[in-house]
This record gives C-alpha cells, sequence and structure tokens, in this order.
C-alpha cells in the first residue's frame, strides 16, 4: 500500500543528522522569522484577528475579518499567505515527519502500525495550504462574496490544528515513550 511505503520511506530518510537540521531550522526560522510574522500580522489585522491562528471561526467572521483588514491589509495578508505561508508549513512538516520518523524508527518494531503516525504532518500541511487557498480567496476577493471558499476554509483551518496539533502531541508521546524504553534498557 502507498501510505505504507511512504511511512516507511520517511523513517529511512529520517536520520539522526536529517532530523537534526529540520529540528535546527526550525527552531531558528521559530526564533527569527515567526516574531517578525506576528508583528506584521498583528499590524495588518488589528483586533480582527486572523483566519490562520484561529481554532474555530465562521464564514461571516472571515468575511468580518476581510472588512476589517482594508485594502492595505487585505493585500498584506493574501501576500503572506503565499510567501512565508507556503515556506513555514513545509518546515514545520520536515520538523514533526522527520523527529517522529526518528524517534518511532527507534522505539517500534519495522513492522510496527504506529510508524504511520509519522504521516500526520503531511496531512497538517496540505489543510494548512487548503486554508491559505480558501482565505486567500475571500479575502482577495472582498467586497464579492465567495461562499465557497468562506465555507470551506473555516473547515480547512479546524482540520489543519487537529493534524498539526495531533502531530505535537504524537512527537511529544512518542519522545516520552523513547524515553521510558531508554531507561528500561
Amino acid at each position: 500500500m502507498f501510505l505504507h511505503r511512504l511511512s516507511r520511506a520517511l523513517v529511512k530518510f529520517s536520520k539522526g543528522s536529517i532530523t537534526l537540521a529540520a529540528v535546527v531550522t526550525f527552531l531558528i526560522f521559530s526564533a527569527l522569522v515567526l516574531p517578525g510574522q506576528s508583528a506584521a500580522v498583528d499590524a495588518y489585522s488589528g483586533s480582527a484577528g486572523s483566519p490562520d491562528l484561529s481554532l474555530l471561526y465562521t464564514p461571516d467572521d472571515l468575511y468580518q475579518m476581510a472588512e476589517q483588514y482594508g485594502f492595505t491589509g487585505r493585500a498584506a495578508y493574501v501576500h503572506s499567505r503565499f510567501s512565508f505561508d507556503l515556506i513555514f508549513p513545509i518546515i514545520y512538516t520536515l520538523f514533526l515527519i522527520t523527529a517522529i520518523s526518528w524517534i518511532l524508527g527507534n522505539i517500534t518494531p519495522e513492522t510496527s502500525q504506529w510508524r504511520m503516525l509519522n504521516l500526520a504532518p503531511i496531512l497538517g500541511m496540505l489543510f494548512d495550504f487548503l486554508e491559505n487557498t480558501t482565505a486567500s480567496i475571500v479575502i482577495s476577493r472582498y467586497p464579492t462574496p465567495s461562499p465557497i471558499s468562506m465555507n470551506l476554509a473555516p473547515v480547512f483551518t479546524f482540520l489543519k490544528w487537529v493534524f498539526v496539533g495531533g502531530s505535537f502531541l504524537i512527537l511529544f508521546i512518542s519522545g516520552l515513550a523513547s524515553l521510558f524504553a531508554h531507561k528500561k534498557n
């Protein structure tokens, strides 16, 4: 099956040096780029918030955000989704995939179904890209309504957070399992 082969390939790919490079890249990006991006979001969104940082919002909430951003804010939002928000999901996904794969590859047998948890970050990234696309359509077309995108964006945002948050939870739990497995030995 394709997903089993992909999962195994990711475990093989996630050697210590590659995983370490992904962790360092994620940490550097988080420390140096995220604060500036966060400040930019605050500047154009004000008190309106951002769909990307919300867990739950309605289609009407998204439309209100587009209104409150103003012309300049809407342009900044769309630009950010197709620059920063193309790169960051790739970085956090690479970090999560390699870290989860490396840990699970070290503590589970090669035939373990638990290793397939390394695929969860891919779904997070996919839903992140779908969220960015649909929210950008709504915001860039404002004031013209985009009913399909307005209704899909909140669903994609929620699913993004389920899979990204779930991936961090998988990483945390597998890290704890690794510590306990090494203490036993």
